[in-house]
């Protein structure tokens, strides 16, 4: 069974790498024939449905996450904050790329990453051409500011890591909060040390009013809801707190904080359908990837290939060194984004991982913990296997081994930093 299972895992790497077929049929098929050279047959429709259910409240979580925030980018619930970054920034390139982070991490909240470098690059790039900024800064930052924030439950990785471990947001991302929030300081502070290289470089340019307009299109006006603006604000930080607390499940907080959000910002039937019509793409996309994985770690669980492989790691590797497996997989998180798809690491390579953790008797959520201070979070905008990265480098007009040059130590500085602070509050041992 470990054979079978390593074997799975390979074709599965494989599939995806080569592209040869997409991520929902590799998720679904490889496994299910597997299972049946293994002399599984019936049954593989038990642990299929068992995975399905597991994977069942991240997948509504996602759904409803990535509607409510692509709600609020429409009503317009981020607009004063772009403003605002925009008026302070002026014309010093040191608050330019402070405020380029920051407009990047609020933007961000929606988790989608093609949507952060539309919005931000956009907003940005006039004033960055404007003052003789680097390009590079300019998608090196929004590359730190969008990779840090990424490690929320509706971003991808996270629900991901969740997903293939069976687990909650209490247990993968609520014990590294303060860590991801060491990263947003980080960032903060990077960004700082790159833009007081650009105010030595350039020094201080004034610039007039109409280089500090953020302006949407007619269409968006349309959208938008600024007598609103309050009742969004205050609903948005309601659903903050309540995740954080845990008050109620996850999944149950977005579906109440999307419905809240459509009714009364939308109230006509027809508006309402056309919002979730205009956001149904990228919700199907990932959701139906969701519950292909729960039949993929369905069907590894059941067959029990997952623990025969991890008994197979755990006998080559040494018991000195096996403590040190969450923190491994911390440090080497980011980098492995440039090899790895997020569903090749979480999905095929993080539930060996952590099955192994759990045979030396280490929990596997701190696996899933440290996988997500870096692989495809903070290293998600630097990734040729990302197809939001070209995206970023395509509007800031930079080169990808150039862009990937210029930010990479710093991201890599992000996650290493995240990692410390992990390990001093507990959230991954050592």
């Amino acid at each position: 069974m470990a054979l079978l299972g390593f074997l799975t895992i390979g074709v599965f790497l494989t599939l995806i790498f080569t592209r040869k077929v997409s991520v929902i049929v590799a998720l679904v098929m490889v496994p299910v024939i597997f299972g049946l050279i293994g002399g599984f047959g019936l049954e593989l429709g038990e642990m299929m449905l068992s995975g399905l259910s597991t994977v069942a409240p991240t997948g509504i979580m996602l759904v409803f996450a990535i509607l409510y925030f692509s709600l609020m980018l429409d009503v317009g619930l981020f607009d004063p904050m772009i403003k605002f970054i925009l008026k302070v920034v002026k014309g010093d390139p040191l608050k330019v790329v402070v405020g380029t982070a920051i407009l990047a991490m609020v933007v961000h909240l929606d988790g989608n990453g093609s949507a952060t470098f539309i919005i931000t690059i956009s907003a940005m790039l006039p004033i960055y051409k404007k003052l003789g900024i680097n390009r590079l800064v300019l998608a090196g930052v929004v590359a730190l500011g969008a990779g840090v924030m990424n490690i929320i439950p509706w971003g991808g990785p996270t629900a991901r890591a969740m997903t293939t471990l069976g687990a909650e947001a209490k247990d993968i991302f609520n014990p590294v909060i303060p860590a991801m929030l060491a990263g947003i300081v980080w960032v903060i502070i990077a960004s700082a040390l790159i833009g007081l290289k650009e105010r030595k470089r350039l020094g201080i340019i004034q610039l007039d009013e109409s280089d500090l307009q953020f302006s949407v299109s007619e269409e968006e006006k349309k959208l938008r809801k600024p007598k609103l603006f309050i009742y969004n604000l205050l609903l948005t930080i309601a659903l903050l707190v309540s995740l954080v607390g845990a008050w109620l499940p996850m999944p149950i907080l977005f579906v109440l904080a999307f419905v809240a959000a459509l009714m009364v910002n939308y109230p006509k039937h027809d508006d309402q359908q056309a919002r979730i019509a205009a956001h149904s793409k990228s919700v199907l996309l990932v959701a139906t990837m969701i519950f292909a994985a729960g039949i993929f770690t369905g069907i590894l669980n059941g067959t029990g290939m997952i623990e025969d492989m991890a008994l197979a790691l755990v006998n080559v590797i040494p018991d000195s060194m096996g403590r040190f497996l969450p923190v491994i997989v911390a440090i080497t998180s980011m980098p492995l984004s440039l090899v790895f798809t997020p569903d090749a690491y979480y999905f095929g390579v993080l539930p060996v991982i952590a099955e192994t953790a759990s045979s030396l008797g280490i929990n596997p959520h701190e696996i899933g913990r440290a996988a997500i201070l870096g692989q495809m979070t903070v290293g998600f905008p630097l990734s040729p296997l990302t197809a939001s990265t070209f995206i970023l480098i395509g509007l800031a007009q930079v080169d990808l081994v150039d862009h990937q040059k210029f930010i990479f130590k710093w991201a890599f500085m992000t996650t290493i930093v995240m990692t410390i602070v992990a390990v001093l509050i507990g959230a991954i041992s050592i």
